[in-house]
């Protein structure tokens, strides 16, 4: 949120005008998180939670089918040309993969099934690089906005994709230097998230998009994302149960379900929405729910751990 008020206080300087294009930086910046995402990616331990096949279709489903169905349940609420921006947002939101490490982390907090919480958070990601662009495909063909999926695709590939396999090539030789660094390739990935964040902004503000967007429509916006969370946990709990899936399996699907990855938001806006002075505005839902997420699976986690000891 911080990057937010910079952009907001000082805008200029991650605009396309800008001498020094922070934006590209970002780009690059990208690539580099996900050579280290791969290079952490440890085989062995993916093949561990391979067989729990149930618990990795209910997972994905709510990720990818689930939640955008919900997103797009509620699109005649926004009727409006000027919220059909805003919806998109949440569409997208609804679009994205789940979290890597903080599903990880809380899985492993509240007694979860952590070799199903590694696997699944990190299949999510990769398939994240199509299905994601596949969703907003559908969405934005018709609107009037420009969409190239082939494009989309070809770009995420090159970004996200080959720099994943390349670390995991790579995992042999230099994983033991991922897992020394590991703090310091976290802060790496925090920086340029909060760039992308900034830039995206930066753009907006000087557009003036968020001139459209007042305190009532904020509050809404906050009060939707925080709801849509708690429809889709307590779905995948009716679920866990009417499957009997055991203690640790219920913790990881509620978790990795219900969460989606701000990392993967920002990068993914970048090549989605290129050049789009509102790609501001349509960050925003991720921001507001990776917020609310973090605030109420925190919470959760640590009564769920109380209740185990």
């Amino acid at each position: 949120m911080g990057a937010v008020f910079l952009a907001w206080l000082w805008p200029y300087p991650g605009t396309v005008s800008a001498p020094v294009q922070l934006g590209k930086i970002a780009g690059y910046g990208v690539s580099v998180i996900f050579f280290f995402y791969g290079l952490k990616l440890n085989l062995t331990q993916l093949r561990v939670g391979l067989s729990n096949t149930r618990l990795h279709l209910i997972i994905h489903a709510a990720t990818f089918v689930l939640f955008p169905l919900l997103a797009l349940a509620i699109k005649p609420f926004f009727q409006n040309p000027e919220d059909h921006t805003l919806w998109l947002g949440i569409f997208f939101l609804a679009a994205l993969p789940g979290t890597v490490s903080s599903a990880v982390v809380m899985v492993s907090l509240a007694g979860g099934n952590i070799p199903a919480a590694i696997f699944n958070a990190s299949l999510s990601s990769l398939l994240g690089v199509f299905i994601t662009p596949l969703w907003m495909g559908l969405v934005m063909s018709t609107s009037s906005m420009r969409f190239d999926m082939t494009d989309v695709i070809l770009k995420l590939i090159v970004q996200v994709l080959l720099p994943v396999v390349a670390g995991m090539l790579m995992h042999r030789f230099w994983g033991t230097f991922a897992d020394q660094y590991r703090k310091a390739l976290s802060n790496f990935d925090k920086g340029v998230i909060i760039l992308i964040v900034y830039t995206s902004f930066c753009e907006s503000f000087a557009n003036r998009v968020f001139s459209l967007i007042g305190w009532q429509e904020l509050f809404m916006l906050i009060g939707g994302v925080v709801s849509l969370f708690f429809l889709v946990y307590g779905i995948l709990s009716f679920l866990a149960k009417i499957l009997h899936f055991n203690h640790e399996d219920r913790i990881t699907a509620l978790f990795c379900g219900s969460k989606k990855s701000l990392v993967q938001g920002a990068v993914m806006s970048k090549v989605l929405f290129a050049g789009m002075a509102s790609a501001g505005v349509l960050l925003l839902p991720i921001l507001l729910y990776h917020a609310s997420q973090l605030l109420i699976v925190s919470s959760i986690a640590q009564r769920l751990s109380r209740e185990t000891r």
